[in-house]
């Protein structure tokens, strides 16, 4: 039986050591580009990058900047992440508290009266009244790290920590593109409403010429409905942009934890500043700066620090279980140096057979490794892409931009001499209505496209990693 007790402990060691051996963690190589697509120079080295720009910087409208303080306070997902911050606080703490001895007291005190004429004969002159105690200092089960499993326990909920403050960062920078972003989208809902106003007041007046002309035999009601047709259409965009606007201010409320609300403007949409310039940086800084990246690869950390706990779970444990204090018979003499007592108890526990559950616990943990492995790689992937299509985005957008410029300017010029040959009976209506029409959609258009060219540079400062900067 000795025999056979000593092969088992062996055997187990001999599993423990062949998992045990250490190999320092490397974070994973990627592959990043050399340069991002859609960029228009290469980067130079050590070069900057808008997201290195605070975001007051960046969104220089002071409404908008109070808007985003208040996010930055309020948000529910911000207040989530940071209570989720304060739990792996927590949990940190009782983690690293296995590696210190539990110290606690004890005490206890009997006080009796034994009877006079009861089952218990008291012999000679012994009295009835006794009092006896104890007050013992207690140390529990103290485990001697001697393998560092609790040490890596300790650092796996460090990392844990750090990635939930990266998710914190990578929901601040979250929060002010998006208040950035509903802003903008408010403002060029305000700059449609103000176009549908003006165009429904320029038709009305239009239909009035129109009708004096109709009375006065000029003109004929095809041309009057005609007209009434273009003033019932400008008209009818206006109550669903007045919906827009009041729903696009009650999610801007939502964002800044408030109930729904007027939102303060501040500068219109065609007099937003925007940075002159939007440099990418390096493609290598991206992962040093995106607040996910950072977190996932602290995750990825944290995974690989649990399959080290696992690979110790085959060592055994050297636990210590001691006491110290006082004991007597006599409460007067509790604390004479005669009574002192204590006691120290070694324990070895060393697992020998476990019906394979700690070899499948450490390819559960290698396994959870490989899933965060995959999340980290995909995450720079993707992150690589966010720059890409915005930086894309960013010039195209200009480019439509300038377009429909030109487009609104022509169909302007087109109108004035649609109605001024009308006027002057040289063309009919049909031909001033047309040119008004596509006048009022282009200036919708490139009231949207405006707003895109903002939006393109909020994104492309969310996809660099910008915005959670103090």
């Amino acid at each position: 039986m000795k025999r056979l007790i000593i092969i088992l402990l062996i055997v187990s060691m001999s599993q423990g050591i062949a998992f045990g051996q250490k190999k320092k963690y490397e974070p994973p190589k990627v592959q990043t580009p050399v340069d991002y697509r859609g960029a228009t120079a290469p980067a130079q080295p050590n070069a900057q990058s808008l997201a290195d720009v605070k975001w007051f910087e960046v969104f220089k409208d002071e409404k908008l900047q109070g808007l985003i303080r208040q996010a930055l306070i309020h948000n529910y997902d911000l207040r989530e992440s940071v209570a989720r911050i304060d739990a792996a606080r927590a949990s940190l703490g009782l983690t690293r508290s296995e590696q210190f001895p539990t110290i606690g007291g004890s005490t206890d005190m009997v006080i009796e009266r034994l009877s006079r004429d009861g089952a218990v004969t008291l012999p000679g002159p012994a009295k009835r009244d006794r009092s006896f105690g104890s007050v013992l200092l207690n140390l529990f089960t103290f485990e001697l790290d001697i393998w560092g499993r609790l040490r890596k326990a300790t650092a796996a909920s460090r990392a844990d920590l750090l990635a939930s403050e990266e998710a914190r960062r990578a929901v601040m920078t979250t929060i002010v593109s998006d208040v950035a972003g509903a802003y903008f989208n408010l403002r060029e809902l305000d700059y449609e409403l103000e176009i549908a106003k003006r165009t429904s007041g320029l038709r009305r007046e239009s239909l009035a010429i129109i009708r004096m002309r109709a009375e006065n035999g000029v003109s004929n009601m095809l041309e009057v409905r005609q007209a009434e047709e273009l003033v019932y259409d400008a008209e009818e965009v206006i109550p669903a942009l007045e919906m827009a606007i009041e729903k696009q201010e009650n999610f801007i409320s939502f964002l800044t934890g408030k109930n729904p609300q007027d939102i303060p403007r501040g500068s219109e949409l065609t007099e937003q500043q925007m940075p002159p310039e939007v440099p990418a940086g390096l493609p290598s800084d991206l992962i040093e700066r995106r607040p996910d990246i950072r977190s996932a690869e602290q995750d990825l950390l944290a995974a690989n620090l649990r399959i080290e706990v696992a690979k110790k779970a085959f060592f055994p444990r050297i636990s210590l279980t001691g006491f110290l204090g006082f004991e007597s018979d006599q409460l007067t003499k509790l604390f004479s140096p005669s009574r002192s007592v204590w006691g120290l108890l070694p324990q070895i526990a060393q697992p020998i057979f476990t019906g394979g559950r700690l070899k499948s616990n450490v390819r559960l943990t290698q396994a959870e490794r490989d899933l965060l492995l995959v999340n980290y790689e995909r995450t720079i992937q993707n992150a690589f892409r966010d720059v890409s299509d915005s930086l894309v985005a960013y010039r195209k957008v200009k480019e439509v931009r300038s377009q429909r410029e030109l487009l609104v300017g022509t169909l302007q010029d087109r109108s004035r001499l649609s109605y001024m040959r009308y006027r002057y009976g040289v063309s009919n209506l049909l031909e001033a209505l047309d040119a008004d029409r596509e006048l009022f959609d282009a200036e919708l258009g490139l009231a949207r496209t405006r707003r895109d060219e903002l939006l393109t540079v909020v994104l492309l400062y969310k996809a660099l990693g910008g915005g959670w900067q103090v």
